[in-house]
């Protein structure tokens, strides 16, 4: 028997559901899968999460957090930032499958919100300066950076060699390199 760890169980519990949530969706997803792969009773995953909507958004913040972390947003290489966003898509598989199934059963994403209105404020500052075209907003410059740079991962895309890899990049690059 496993001595009580809270941390150490949190993390079990959003591993097995990170597995699950990604190969089954948010309904085909079975909490007592999740529990028992992660060696705890339903209870205690309820206590921590609520219920399985709350496991999810914990599960997409959690690897959401992780993309934004290692992929900084710098406003004067929006780029560089496209670029860094697809590598991690690339390393990160699991958040790609956990968004599209987001998306096809209509569940609202948590997004950090902090994250995201620190961006809004630094394309707008960039704006205003004429650093950036002002053409569109904000939110849709944000938003056509994020479509661009996982666009090969949410329609199934992986490089077949590091040649294709390598050319995707430039091409993203280059396209927001145009673009803003």
């Amino acid at each position: 028997m496993r001595t009580r760890n809270a941390p150490e169980t949190r993390r079990r519990i959003l591993a097995a559901a990170t597995e699950d949530f990604a190969a089954h969706g948010i309904a085909g997803a079975r909490v007592d899968r999740i529990a028992a792969e992660a060696g705890v009773n339903k209870a205690q995953l309820y206590a921590y999460f609520g219920d399985k909507q709350g496991l999810f958004a914990a599960v997409y913040r959690l690897h959401a957090a992780a993309i934004v972390d290692e992929t900084p947003f710098t406003v004067d290489d929006l780029p560089g930032y496209a670029v860094g966003l697809y590598e991690a898509a690339q390393r990160r598989p699991d958040v790609i499958r956990l968004l599209a199934w987001a998306r096809l059963e209509g569940v609202d994403l948590p997004m950090n919100a902090d994250a995201v209105r620190d961006k809004h404020d630094a394309i707008t500052d960039a704006q205003k300066n004429g650093r950036l075209d002002a053409t569109a907003s904000p939110e849709d410059v944000l938003a056509l950076l994020n479509a661009a740079a996982l666009s090969w991962s949410v329609v199934g895309l992986s490089p077949t060699s590091e040649t294709d890899h390598e050319r995707r990049k430039a091409a993203l690059r280059h396209m927001i390199a145009q673009s803003f």
